[in-house]
């Protein structure tokens, strides 16, 4: 199971904070779950049309979208630049 949470307007866009998602067998890296995220929906597609314009970061640590993904983690997405 991984842990998804959303931050600014990709939680806007998607419409949730936060979910759980059983980790696909398709899924080894962050790009690779980019793509399950945006067959979910027009919000998901949408928060996650552009790669320029999300970040990410796993298990607290920002990483790169060829980043490793395994059960267990918790993958965070957000803007480049967060206001605060």
């Amino acid at each position: 199971m991984l842990k998804l949470l959303y931050f600014a307007w990709v939680r806007e866009r998607t419409g949730t904070a936060s979910e759980e998602l059983e980790l696909p067998d398709n899924v080894s890296t962050v790009a690779d779950l980019i793509t399950v995220l945006r067959a979910k929906g027009d919000g998901y597609a949408d928060a996650f049309e552009s790669d320029d314009l999300v970040r990410v970061a796993v298990n607290q640590n920002h990483v790169g979208f060829d980043h490793k993904v395994q059960a267990g983690d918790e993958v965070a997405f957000f803007p480049p630049v967060t206001g605060g």
